[in-house]
């Protein structure tokens, strides 16, 4: 990049459409060290097809994650329902063994026959 009589650098119009697909690649979950495999030194370079084949696996990890985090989403507002609907004369504790066993029998139909994962 040239310097210019005020100091400031001056970058073609290339660099400047590197950097911002750069940063729309980071902003869609890409890290660096992806990018920097994906993308070539110059545009004329570019590997279409694997460009396109990574995106579109990129796409289906997105989903994916979507799809957990909405599952997530939903069993935390079903706790929070459970908790909040304490009966008057319950104290916490019998609500808590309540809502223990509701969630153990809500996670038995949601995963039948499958053991229990054990989680890292």
């Amino acid at each position: 990049a040239r310097r210019q009589a005020n100091g400031y650098r001056s970058y073609p119009e290339e660099a400047v459409l590197a950097l911002r697909l750069i940063a729309t690649a980071q902003r869609a979950g890409f890290s660096l060290d992806e990018l920097r495999q994906l993308l070539p030194d110059d545009l004329e370079h570019w590997q279409h097809d694997e460009l396109l084949a990574t995106l579109r696996s990129k796409l289906q990890s997105i989903d994916l994650m979507l799809a957990q985090l909405t599952k997530s989403r939903a069993e935390l507002n079903e706790l929070i329902a459970q908790i909040e609907a304490r009966p008057e004369d319950m104290d916490c504790a019998s609500n808590a063994r309540r809502v223990l066993s509701q969630m153990r029998l809500l996670g038995q139909g949601d995963e039948a026959g499958e053991p229990d994962q054990p989680r890292s």
